[in-house]
């Protein structure tokens, strides 16, 4: 799961330079109407909603716009017929990789999606040809602070957690897919502040490439995630700390 945990670091990092592009405002209230839809409008009964809310705040989201965005996931207001589309590509170099959208416009998206692609030495792959690659898991996000990672560790196995990764300034923590807010819950009853919690795609297998290889596919994934649509763009690209280097003075 290195590559996984090692691109979800370096997005971190690059989250204030999203903010300053203005962007991340459409992205946070895409996801709070899609998980208004899905699980209701109440943050108190629903846990992926509660999670978009909170982030939003965290992003200085004002009120007002946090609270459209339910209304328009609920249906009380007009405008939040977003769907969710995940699309099957290889990165230069064969690297399998899925685009996860949120989008009000199916063909825009695709052809954002394509035009990227086939300007950076991409393609799109039949359905079916690249998920299988990957697992669903629950994938969870706690701030690292003072917290001793021992009882971080102990407190997420105790909540069912699968498997719990220590970065520099983040602990990450996989679940099985259907035992995610079963997980959120526990961490959350333990005290512990969740900073992410999603479902995500982890690459049963990653691809180690030379660093030039892996800086061009690293573009790539980079160029897609500008895409105002796109959410989440998940690879099996294995990420050496020497491209993270480079990347992070890019």
């Amino acid at each position: 799961m290195s590559g996984h945990s090692k691109w979800s670091t370096i997005k971190r990092k690059k989250g204030a330079e999203d903010a300053k592009r203005g962007k991340i405002f459409t992205r946070l209230a895409r996801d709070i109407m899609l998980a208004a839809r899905t699980g209701g409008g109440d943050p108190n009964s629903n846990p992926s909603l509660r999670l978009a809310v909170e982030k939003a705040r965290a992003a200085n989201m004002p009120k007002d716009n946090i609270e459209r965005a339910i209304k328009k996931g609920t249906g009380e207001l007009e405008g939040g017929a977003v769907e969710e589309i995940t699309y099957e590509a290889f990165a230069p170099h064969g690297i399998p990789v899925l685009i996860k959208c949120v989008t009000d416009n199916r063909n825009r998206t695709l052809a954002d999606v394509r035009r990227i692609l086939n300007k950076m030495g991409g393609n799109m792959a039949e359905a079916g040809s690249v998920s299988w690659m990957f697992d669903t898991k629950g994938y969870i996000t706690i701030e690292r602070t003072d917290q001793d990672p021992d009882d971080v560790f102990m407190a997420a196995l105790e909540a069912g957690a699968d498997d719990v990764e220590t970065g520099d300034d983040l602990f990450e923590i996989y679940t099985a897919a259907s035992d995610l807010h079963t997980v959120v819950s526990g961490l959350e009853e333990a005290g512990l502040k969740i900073d992410e919690a999603q479902l995500s795609q982890v690459p049963k297998n990653e691809i180690e490439l030379g660093q030039a290889e892996t800086m061009k596919v690293m573009g790539i994934i980079e160029a897609l995630e500008e895409l105002d649509d796109v959410d989440q763009v998940y690879s099996g690209l294995a990420i050496s700390d020497e491209a993270i280097a480079a990347m992070e003075t890019a």
